[in-house]
């Protein structure tokens, strides 16, 4: 843990490849477009409520989800897809694009400066998911995020 009492994101260099669903579980997943960041807040939407997420925690599990495939999409590549699957009490969501990057320090970590306009995307998904973990590597990179139901 650190002073905030939020658990650090896990950050893995092996592939960027796809974080991989148990054998067995329905995955719904749909690609997207930096035009198309409104239809995934709603497929997400709706994700969440075929889990069973309180109608309560959907803004702020919407909120992380909208941040990271935003990212996806304006600082990975043109185009991103979006994966998700339930994992006993925990809905999964699964973004991954082409983008590839090394950050020079743990992502997520540092709270954005006030009255920044960018550089909030992991922080934010950090202090609202129950975890996260960023792979990236030469085939892209993908972030999970793990949110109970």
């Amino acid at each position: 843990m650190n002073e905030d009492e939020v658990p650090p994101p896990r950050f893995l260099m092996d592939g960027g490849g796809a974080w991989p669903p148990p054998a067995g579980v329905a995955v719904r997943e749909m690609s997207f477009s930096i035009g198309d960041l409104p239809d995934v807040r709603d497929f997400a939407a709706l994700q969440a409520r075929r889990a069973g997420m309180p109608e309560e925690e959907i803004g702020d599990y919407l909120v992380a989800v909208n941040e990271v495939a935003t990212n996806a999409v304006t600082h990975g590549a043109a185009k991103a897809r979006l994966r998700v699957w339930c994992e006993g009490r925990d809905l999964v969501i699964d973004i991954h694009d082409d983008g590839h990057w090394i950050p020079a320090f743990q992502p997520g970590m540092v709270a954005p400066h006030d009255y920044s306009t960018s550089g909030m995307g992991l922080w934010v998904a950090r202090r609202l998911a129950k975890d996260v973990v960023l792979i990236t590597g030469q085939t892209g990179t993908t972030l999970m995020m793990r949110f109970e139901v």
